[in-house]
């Protein structure tokens, strides 16, 4: 999600990754990092990017995270319940692996 908000904020500025990194007083590689998916930088880093790109960031209290949510009910598991459902995960996974073909580009 952050990357895809910073490329889309410096491109439709029309600006190269270096050219935003000099606007934001960053380095190239600290763009190219932020454009990368999971992405997770200080709110500030984020802010300061967008300024330069000619952006705003406005943040909203969307309520509950529900990162948090799973959290509490995985907690609330036993480590056997856990490492249960970890190996059904990925099974599952493993599954969608062999399953998958591959989109040739």
């Amino acid at each position: 999600m952050v990357a895809t908000l910073v490329r889309t904020a410096r491109r439709e500025a029309g600006l190269t990754q270096r050219e935003l990194a000099e606007r934001a007083g960053m380095t190239q590689s600290v763009i190219a990092r932020l454009e990368t998916p999971g992405a997770n930088p200080r709110v500030a880093t984020l802010e300061r990017v967008l300024h330069a790109a000619g952006r705003r960031l406005d943040v909203a209290d969307a309520g509950r995270d529900p990162d948090e949510d799973q959290l509490r009910e995985r907690l609330a598991l036993t480590p056997g319940e856990r490492l249960r459902r970890f190996q059904e995960s990925q099974r599952n996974l493993q599954q969608l692996r062999r399953r998958a073909r591959r989109v040739r580009r």
